[in-house]
């Protein structure tokens, strides 16, 4: 008699086969999905065209309505030959019957998208906002450097000889790419930005207008106001930053430090910490140590990392890169307590390298390049705790010589004198544009102009975070009525003691990465103990085969993580091998565990081990590939278990169909009591 048909889509397979298609879909819908789709220039397009459909925009108070669409700009418009380049333009609507001028909004950076702003919302009452994304960022000719993100990604340390040289060899690699691929690098500078700029305006149809700029956009604010002063109503910069300010010297950043050091000798628990602020700074500065525990700290990181956490003074506005609790790291790494810095080493290693586009950054760089000359000349970053942002930027000066030089570099390298009514609004605690600076080159150049330092705050963010209803008022009331009033705001205060830090940050992050790594490591030790008493069952094999491999996967992409960070220091944390063996091999062979029967035969189960194993690595491949960041480890996960699920899925269905023994040397009455899931 033979033995009844083995049904080959069970109830069982038939739901498991819908998530993992979900599951792909999900994949595919990352990888291919893109929001706004790609800016090109529309066929038959001619410079100046702008075109534009209605759409809403986000903002931090809901969405509002808008015009979305494409300026066409020439490249290059010194040379009547130029190819025409795309821009993307957004309009938010004002929702007053009678608005006021445009607000023109202008991001700092360099190397940021002019796109996100979801403080939009605060001056859209009375006022269009208007964002022209930036040629070279977000565009349709993009200055991506990849050969810059990869030689950073790979440094031992960012603050090397060696790392510099590698990162000019970077620049110049990237400069010649995108030559050969057709892209006029003379066409990316802050002149050709302003004239964008107008160009919207023009099309827009708006007479004059306001800008409202911060940080490296207060430099293209400027050039506006010199290039076409009638056409600007008012300016408002934050965080203003005038020709040779893309660079940082040592003497200034002392000068900061020293007005941390003089509230800190007012503050009760900072004076008890240190009698003497900015000497412990420059102690620590200089004796990071080199290890916590068993992991490396990379000094000039750490460097790195400190001078960008000391711009903002909140934590509102810093979130974990604040003042404070840079400050704090450094006072316990002169006390022995190296954790923080081993936070600030991992989390500039982290964020660095694709933190901006890299191609804008040395092309608004140039705008500069007499000044950076002439600093790097006089060792100007020498002394105090130096200008390690100076030299993560323009790799320890290397970066002159390693992007061409453009026509209006020298153009704008002096104030000029305006008319233009303008508000300069700068922390007193900022590192990256101390006002002092404004202060003493610009302002004097500014007959209608007007100056706000805001005591207790840093950088342009710590504006943006703290008290908004006050800067919100000082804004609008200075756009529409040319008045500075300041009256909303309370003196900020820096506190010395935040409730976080980075040293709890780093034993929590050491913490994590050890428990999963252990979880993982006993789980793959206990379940070839389990499966000595028999199969899973079916409840108890579909969570270990969907909700364990996030515990498996984590586990060993922690473990390879601690691995290379002690022993292969130049191997990105990103690197796709790095994420796809350590999450590929135990996903397969805990799904394999959940499978597997111990009453098959060897190579039943060697074929199987080889199955879930090799669809796992070819499913972490494609899901590191979905996207970038830490979200693609999850669908590294996500794609190793689907794969695994999947290739054991099929092979079931296969062997099914073929009523494949499965059972070495046992009758078919045998073969039934354990059938496949």
């Amino acid at each position: 008699m033979e033995a009844p048909a083995t049904r080959l889509f069970t109830r069982a397979r038939i739901l498991a086969l819908a998530l993992i298609a979900l599951a792909v879909l999900g994949l595919a819908f990352l990888r291919f999905h893109d929001g706004a789709g790609p800016v090109s220039v529309p066929k038959g397009a001619h410079a100046g065209q702008l075109k534009l459909h209605s759409c809403h925009y986000g903002t931090e108070d809901g969405s509002y309505v808008a015009d979305c669409g494409t300026l066409v700009v020439q490249e290059n418009r010194h040379d009547s030959q130029s190819r025409l380049i795309a821009l993307p333009v957004k309009r938010i609507r004002a929702r007053s019957a009678h608005p006021g001028a445009p607000v023109f909004r202008l991001q700092g950076g360099p190397g940021i998208s002019n796109m996100p702003f979801p403080d939009a919302s605060r001056f859209a009452g009375r006022h269009d906002v208007v964002l022209v994304g930036f040629r070279g960022v977000d565009g349709s000719s993009k200055l991506d450097c990849r050969e810059v993100t990869s030689a950073r990604k790979h440094a031992r340390d960012f603050l090397t000889e060696k790392a510099y040289r590698a990162d000019a060899a970077a620049f110049r690699a990237c400069a010649s790419r995108l030559e050969r691929d057709g892209v006029d690098l003379a066409g990316y500078t802050l002149p050709e930005r302003v004239d964008d700029l107008d160009a919207a305006r023009r099309a827009l149809g708006y007479h004059s207008i306001d800008l409202l700029s911060e940080s490296a956009g207060t430099r293209t604010a400027l050039i506006y106001g010199w290039r076409y002063p009638k056409r600007i109503h008012r300016s408002v910069m934050i965080g203003v930053n005038p020709p040779g300010r893309f660079l940082w010297d040592a003497k200034t950043t002392g000068e900061q430090v020293r007005r941390y050091a003089a509230l800190c000798a007012r503050d009760a628990s900072c004076r008890k910490r240190t009698p003497d602020l900015a000497a412990s700074v420059h102690s620590a500065v200089e004796g990071l140590p080199g290890h916590w525990w068993f992991l490396p700290v990379r000094k000039g990181n750490v460097k790195a990392a400190a001078f960008f956490g000391l711009m903002n003074a909140t934590t509102d506005g810093g979130g974990p890169l604040s003042g404070p609790m840079t400050l704090d790291t450094l006072l316990s790494a002169n006390t022995g307590d190296g954790s923080g810095a081993w936070f600030l080493s991992l989390m500039a290693q982290m964020a660095f390298p694709s933190a901006q586009v890299w191609g804008d950054v040395a092309a608004v760089a140039r705008s500069d390049a007499a000044y950076a000359r002439r600093f790097f000349a006089r060792h100007a970053d020498r002394g105090s705790v130096g200008s390690p942002g100076t030299d993560l930027i323009w790799a320890g000066g290397r970066l002159l010589d390693s992007w061409p030089a453009s026509p209006d570099e020298n153009q704008y390298t002096r104030v000029r004198d305006s008319e233009v009514e303008t508000l300069l609004i700068g922390g007193r605690l900022d590192f990256a544009t101390p006002p002092q600076n404004a202060k003493r080159e610009l302002l004097p150049h500014l007959s209608n102009g007007h100056r706000v330092v805001l005591p207790g705050l840093g950088h342009s963010d710590d504006f943006w975070a703290y008290e908004p209803a006050a800067s919100n008022h000082l804004i609008n009331t200075y756009l529409d009525s040319g008045r500075v009033d300041t009256s909303r705001y309370t003196p900020a205060r820096v506190d010395f003691t935040p409730s976080f830090s980075h040293g709890k940050i780093a034993k929590i992050v050491l913490a994590v990465m050890l428990s999963f790594a252990g979880l993982a490591a006993l789980s793959l030790l206990w379940m070839p103990l389990r499966l000595r008493r028999g199969p899973y069952g079916r409840k108890a094999g579909a969570a270990l085969r969907s909700v364990q491999p996030l515990v498996l996967g984590l586990g060993g992409w922690f473990l390879a993580v601690l691995i290379v960070l002690m022993a292969f220091p130049t191997v990105a944390l990103d690197d796709q091998l790095l994420a796809t063996l350590p999450v590929g091999i135990p996903i397969g062979l805990g799904i394999y565990a959940a499978w597997v029967n111990t009453s098959w035969s060897a190579s039943t189960k060697g074929t199987g081990v080889a199955a879930a194993i090799g669809g796992a690595l070819v499913g972490a491949w494609l899901g590191v590939n979905v996207t970038e960041g830490l979200i693609a480890l999850v669908t590294t996960i996500v794609g190793a278990a689907t794969g695994a699920n999947l290739t054991l899925i099929a092979l079931d269905i296969a062997w099914d169909r073929q009523a494949r023994d499965r059972v070495a040397d046992r009758a078919p009455e045998a073969i039934a009591t354990h059938p496949s899931t």
